[in-house]
């Protein structure tokens, strides 16, 4: 008969389950040899301790890159990063130990969203990732604003994944693909004979599965004026200004309004690219100008053909109501989400059924684990997820390692494929992508480490120090509890 302590012994792999013909003597050598090799444990100590000190002192020989326990947060630092034209702010983490996490600003946020926070985690311990996260998140907001607590969150799964001598997505739970999906935008070329080579080039040599198009009302107006409403008065072109009250800060409230030869102008665009492509390649679309929910669910209705991967971003994300009346009105998949912070607006979305696919940025939603929870919760109620990035290698590994860790992930933006030195900015002991898929890594952490020499030749002219002291930021000032 086993006694308790041979039980435990058995369910903490121990010892064997001894077989019946052999002698208890030999058993009981068996017994005490198994012992002795628990690493200084008396025998009993190990039968009269408690079974948290007893499983302890058994994985006590784990290989760890540290005493994670002891790990407390000692300085964080910046480098802004230029990813082409795009500022990316990287921080790092360091600690006690010596071992350090990197994280990223989204692209085009400032360092200040990240820095704000640094008095706020200091000496904390980096592994206790979401109590860290549950602290600081108050700080974060919507679009850019996110990115600073993004950033720390990223830093923080990078230097617990190192702590423990594993893969971050392992600590989310685990991986459900060795390989992630890729999707890059598709690019236009100067004439026909450009747009072919670029596009062949893309599927061809590049390897890609999944493209994106921007096709828009820009075009029309480009070609005519007059085939796009109230452009007289709105500057269509400046789509991307954020000056107040201009055509880009105001978006649909334009009574902007897409003519018969604006959607001829425009469906020729895609018409061109899904010829090329074909149809076994998905293709997404984006960037359409700034136009109303109606005009929204006429364009939607004339690219049905195409059978597009989705539509994405066609009104604000906010507007839940007009959102469900375009989806509902037509067939291509509507998307949206790269500028939510946190899960709670996607799960009002998902629950009203507002959105065919949810497409959070990682740099802005909450990070790692609360992506993930946003994929797990969107699966639950059959929505899938997709992910939006540009940004450099930290931030594209840290989604990599997200979308290995969610079950209902479809692909992952890669907005920087034809920058030359974008892989070069770090360094890996795996290939970060292979035909159109980004490789998941087995090694500790994020899996990518700044290479100093490349990244120090594209620093922000404007800001181009490296990790250089920040003391202005260790004191908090202001008192942040939310309640009294």
């Amino acid at each position: 008969m086993l006694t308790p302590s041979d039980k435990l012994l058995q369910k903490l792999g121990v010892v064997d389950k001894p077989e019946p013909e052999v002698p208890k003597d030999d058993t009981r050598r068996g017994f005490f040899k198994k012992a002795a090799g628990l690493g200084g444990l008396s025998l009993g100590a190990f039968m009269f301790s408690p079974i948290e000190d007893t499983i302890a002192h058994s994985t006590s020989r784990v290989n760890l890159y540290s005493s994670p326990s002891d790990l407390k947060i000692t300085d964080m630092r910046f480098a802004v990063v230029m990813n082409g034209h795009a500022r990316c702010p990287v921080i790092r983490i360091d600690t006690n130990q010596g071992i350090y996490g990197l994280g990223e600003v989204r692209d085009q946020g400032s360092y200040r969203y990240a820095m704000f926070l640094k008095s706020r985690i200091l000496g904390m311990n980096p592994c206790s990732v979401d109590l860290i996260f549950k602290r600081i998140k108050q700080f974060g907001h919507h679009g850019r604003q996110g990115g600073g607590v993004c950033a720390v969150e990223m830093a923080l799964w990078d230097l617990a994944g190192k702590a423990y001598n594993v893969p971050s997505y392992q600590l989310l739970g685990g991986k459900f693909r060795d390989k992630v999906r890729l999707y890059a935008d598709t690019p236009m070329g100067r004439d026909e004979a450009d747009f072919e080579a670029r596009v062949s080039k893309r599927i061809d040599d590049e390897g890609f599965t999944f493209l994106k198009m921007d096709f828009g009302i820009e075009l029309a107006y480009r070609r005519d004026p007059d085939s796009v409403t109230n452009s007289n008065f709105w500057e269509v072109n400046r789509q991307w200004t954020n000056d107040p009250v201009s055509y880009g800060a105001t978006h649909q409230l334009t009574q902007v309004q897409i003519t018969d030869e604006a959607l001829d102008i425009m469906l020729e665009r895609v018409e061109k690219v899904r010829n090329k492509i074909g149809y076994q390649i998905p293709l997404a679309s984006d960037h359409y100008g700034h136009f109303d929910h109606n005009n929204a669910i006429r364009l939607g209705r004339a690219v049905e053909k195409y059978r597009l991967a989705w539509l994405e971003d066609l009104i604000p994300w906010k507007y839940l109501e007009q959102w469900k009346t375009i989806s509902d009105a037509i067939e291509t998949p509507t998307s949206t989400g790269e500028d939510i912070y946190l899960k709670e607006e996607f799960i009002r979305l998902i629950d009203a059924r507002a959105v065919d696919i949810v497409h959070p940025d990682l740099a802005t939603s909450g990070g790692l684990l609360e992506t993930k929870k946003i994929g797990d919760y969107a699966e639950e109620r059959g929505v899938s997820m997709a992910q939006h990035f540009a940004g450099t290698p930290i931030s594209f590994m840290a989604n990599v390692h997200c979308a290995a860790a969610t079950e209902n992930f479809m692909a992952l933006e890669h907005h920087s494929v034809d920058l030359d030195y974008w892989q070069d900015l770090v360094t890996a002991k795996h290939t970060l992508i292979e035909k159109g898929f980004a490789n998941v890594p087995n090694t500790p952490g994020l899996g990518v480490e700044l290479n100093e020499e490349v990244v120090k030749q594209h620093l922000d002219p404007e800001n181009n120090g490296y990790f250089e002291p920040t003391k202005e930021w260790d004191v908090v000032r202001s008192w942040d509890r939310l309640w009294s």
